[in-house]
């Protein structure tokens, strides 16, 4: 099974990506975790992407393309991943769309979990109430789910058009998410 699963911040994506990997048999695949290792093994992606982290600009296409590229060629992914945080841009989902066809893969899916923007809100207020996240104030959420829903919603359309999209509502308990998805997945695969 090879997937993609988004939503905006605070919808569970990485809660329920461990749940959908574990169930597959597949690795759940951060773009975030990706980074972290290459950066903390010192490779040539890895320092090449820390001086745009270290200097809070933004990675560049090129070395996400290449670090997602050496880490679905990985032995683990061969019979599938889930893939968190990439693609985030349409030229993303081309490069994407190449490695897999150079592969003679295809994704299955596209989750998409769906949840109330005022739900988001108070999800990622009490996170950072918790968590002692200073910088996470409503303003601030607010301001990220407006870029998502900026830079996304172009990529939901082009694999709704696809027909690989499958919206999944991520309001409720984490268990009566995961069963919706569960539900929403099987469809997929028969």
């Amino acid at each position: 099974m090879r997937l993609i699963i988004m939503g905006p911040p605070g919808a569970g994506k990485g809660t329920q990506a461990k749940v959908v990997a574990d169930r597959f048999g597949i690795p759940a695949i951060s773009t975030g975790d990706i980074f972290r290792a290459n950066v903390s093994q010192g490779t040539p992606l890895g320092v090449e992407a820390k001086r745009y982290m270290d200097a809070g600009d933004y990675v560049p296409d090129s070395v996400t393309n290449a670090m997602v590229r050496d880490r679905i060629a990985e032995d683990d992914c061969v019979p599938g991943f889930l893939l968190d945080g990439y693609p985030r841009t349409v030229a993303q989902v081309e490069e994407l769309d190449g490695m897999l066809a150079a592969a003679g893969d295809s994704l299955d899916a596209v989750l998409v979990l769906t949840v109330d923007d005022d739900e988001l809100v108070k999800r990622l207020v009490h996170r950072a109430e918790t968590d002692g996240r200073s910088d996470d104030t409503e303003d601030v959420i607010r301001h990220r789910q407006d870029v998502y829903n900026e830079q996304t919603a172009p990529l939901i359309k082009v694999y709704a058009e696809r027909g690989l999209l499958v919206e999944v509502d991520g309001m409720g308990e984490v268990t009566d998410v995961t069963q919706r998805i569960a539900a929403a997945l099987d469809g997929v695969r028969s």
